[in-house]
């Protein structure tokens, strides 16, 4: 995909998801603006569809990188696939902010131990020795606000 394709796609995703909740970011003692980067995951860690990442802060501006902020699009049984963040020694907050969804936890000894239908406001955290999965289950776009937490050892 060429970058000006590329950067149509973005503008075009940023769009559609302004059209459901305002982008605007205030970083501290910093301009007002939007979205810093547009995230492309086909699939993602193995789900169906494609999944939209809007970076909501540059590297570095918060807290030494050790959090992390994401508006994520899921369109129609778009898919994020079972993953785990303990690897990395994260930990991760869903706050849905449109649409529906279903969320599903997991561990590799019991298996699935909980699914759960997520609407507007619902709020999920997952530690990082668990695994998990969401896909939006309607016909409207589900979007998430994302935010994951790196505490190095």
């Amino acid at each position: 995909m060429s970058s000006e394709s590329s950067e149509n796609e973005n503008n075009r995703i940023i769009e559609l998801v302004s059209q459901y909740i305002d982008l605007s970011v205030t970083p501290f003692n910093k301009p007002e603006r939007t979205v810093v980067k547009v995230d492309k995951r086909a699939p993602m860690y193995g789900g169906n569809g494609v999944v939209y990442l809007l970076q909501m802060f540059d590297e570095g501006e918060l807290t030494n990188n050790r959090i992390g902020a994401y508006m994520v699009l899921f369109n129609k049984g778009d898919e994020a696939g079972f993953h785990t963040h303990g690897s990395r020694n994260e930990e991760e907050l869903y706050i849905v902010m449109h649409g529906e969804g279903e969320y599903t936890e997991m561990t590799k000894k019991e298996g699935i131990i909980r699914k759960k239908t997520l609407k507007k406001g619902s709020i999920t955290a997952m530690s990082g020795i668990g695994f998990h999965s969401l896909i939006n289950t309607t016909d409207e776009v589900l979007i998430v606000f994302v935010i994951t937490t790196n505490n190095p050892k």
